[in-house]
């Protein structure tokens, strides 16, 4: 059943710290799901640095997933969004052929409190990388709930179950929020398609194996997926269907490594339209590693 564990690297972005999943060494995708960063649980003070903000940045040929479980984060684009996502909610942002985007923490630098949720990229289809970027937030009603002998879920994205969530997606996915009461068996969807868990909170069995938070756990393909929550437990089911080989050069995204290229010269040179309502300041593109020295030299 089991075809590989992997386990979530601390990885700091500046004002707290994030637990990186995808892309792995042995595994950079889940079908489409190229990245996936467990976002705290991290508690903020009222008063919070705006170092802390993730400042305009640029993507292309994905589209980004914010899933929340607590907190609030406001998003502002180049397309002229600005909405702020709480938990229960999605916001769905297509790059396409360029976006920029900022997230700030404008309320718990106002209020403090507790920021924990996922960020997901979804690589589009190559017919697709290059479309319009476009943006588009989901409240709960969009994301249907099933409720079932201790397992409560809502559908984030995609199809399952015989369920489709309201989220537009553009290539075949499942993408799942569970909460599971100790003893609680899940089984996710059998598609033939590419499939994991990952466990937020909690521990889970799986073949007799116990899995602890941090873990994301991948299936192999063309047999039964299932876990048992050995406590109470929040996990988060992906899987799709394989889009092919990807490229990932900082935020972008792409089938062609020469696609890469051009849009980092693109932001390198300024030509990529920064945020509408947020556009006084930006990340820029990180440097270029330096050569070790030439100890023949």
């Amino acid at each position: 059943m089991l075809d590989l564990v992997i386990e979530q690297r601390r990885k700091s972005l500046g004002g707290f710290e994030v637990g990186r999943v995808l892309p792995f060494v042995q595994r950079r995708m889940v079908g489409p799901f190229v990245f996936f960063d467990h976002m705290g649980p991290v508690d903020f003070q009222p008063g919070l640095p705006r170092d802390v903000d993730v400042r305009p940045h640029p993507h292309i040929g994905l589209s980004t997933v914010t899933y929340l479980f607590e907190g609030e984060i406001m998003h502002r684009d180049s397309v002229g969004s600005e909405q702020p996502i709480r938990p229960g909610e999605v916001n769905w942002m297509t790059a396409g052929r360029g976006i920029t985007h900022s997230e700030r923490f404008e309320r718990a630098r106002m209020e403090g409190g507790t920021m924990h949720g996922i960020q997901a990229w979804v690589a589009l289809p190559e017919a697709d990388e290059e479309t319009d970027p476009a943006f588009a937030h989901y409240g709960t009603g969009d994301l249907p709930v099933f409720e079932e002998g201790g397992v409560r879920g809502r559908l984030v994205a995609g199809e399952a179950f015989g369920a489709r969530a309201g989220v537009k997606t553009h290539s075949p996915l499942f993408y799942i929020h569970w909460d599971l009461a100790p003893g609680a068996r899940i089984a996710l969807p059998e598609d033939g398609w590419q499939r994991a868990a990952y466990v937020v909170a909690g521990s889970v069995e799986v073949d007799g194996q116990r899995f602890e938070a941090g873990r994301m756990i991948v299936f192999a393909p063309g047999h039964p997926a299932a876990l048992t929550a050995a406590t109470q437990s929040i996990v988060m089911a992906v899987g799709g269907e394989p889009l092919g080989q990807r490229f990932i050069d900082w935020n972008f995204v792409s089938s062609r490594k020469e696609r890469i290229e051009q849009a980092k010269a693109d932001w390198r040179a300024g030509r990529m339209k920064l945020p509408d309502l947020d556009n006084g300041e930006f990340i820029p593109l990180p440097e270029m590693p330096k050569p070790p020295a030439n100890p023949m030299s």
